[in-house]
């Protein structure tokens, strides 16, 4: 397949990106910072906006399927309580909607999108650890991807929400544990892992319209 993955100059971005070529598939990686994210040249990579609907719409051309990782990796607190951020707050709810938008225009279905474990059912899991981590320190991205995931599922793409766990850089080819019922193991996961999970959900038709929660 070809896919486009946004939000893809680090992160989990850059994660998905190489889980998607080890698979075989031709990947578009698109982030303001694309070109130096240090890709292999069997990886395009476009630098854009995606809030510009012209960079967008370029980089859709010739898609299959479309994944969006977008979030904000500044420190939690310096967001939260000096409302300094390198990206827009709403990054992840305003991305996703200029994403379906041009979706559409293109003609392209297929929509995996990132999302965050203890949305939903998966709220009634966290210890008050992670319940007072979402009040006082995720807030707002906490709700911005509320929002995200509103978008996405009244798109009317074929689309599946992936939620993991807190997120780690640890290295490891173990599986990670996927549940469609908000039910989790433990409170981390590789960022390989889920990427894992994205590569293997994207061409499976079953995933669709799937919310899948992914720990280890």
């Amino acid at each position: 397949m070809n896919i486009l993955v946004v939000g893809a100059s680090r992160g989990s971005g850059a994660a998905v990106v190489e889980a998607l070529v080890a698979e075989g598939h031709r990947v578009t990686a698109f982030a303001r910072t694309a070109s130096s994210a240090g890709y292999g040249e069997e990886v395009v990579t476009v630098d854009g906006d995606v809030l510009d609907r012209d960079d967008l719409g370029k980089a859709m051309v010739g898609q299959d399927a479309v994944v969006v990782t977008l979030g904000i990796s500044d420190n939690p607190v310096r967001v939260q309580y000096l409302r300094r951020a390198s990206t827009a707050l709403d990054i992840r709810s305003q991305g996703t909607r200029r994403v379906v938008e041009a979706m559409r225009e293109a003609g392209i279905r297929r929509l995996a999108v990132q999302s965050t474990y203890g949305l939903g059912g998966g709220r009634r899991s966290l210890n008050l650890q992670w319940k007072l981590v979402f009040a006082l320190l995720l807030r707002p991205q906490i709700r911005d991807t509320a929002v995200q995931e509103q978008l996405v599922r009244e798109s009317g793409l074929d689309w599946t929400l992936v939620r993991p766990v807190a997120l780690t850089d640890e290295e490891t080819s173990a599986p990670a544990h996927v549940d469609t019922d908000d039910r989790r193991l433990g409170m981390h996961v590789a960022r390989g892992q889920v990427a894992r999970v994205f590569a293997a959900a994207v061409p499976d038709p079953a995933t669709i319209g799937q919310t899948l929660s992914v720990s280890s």
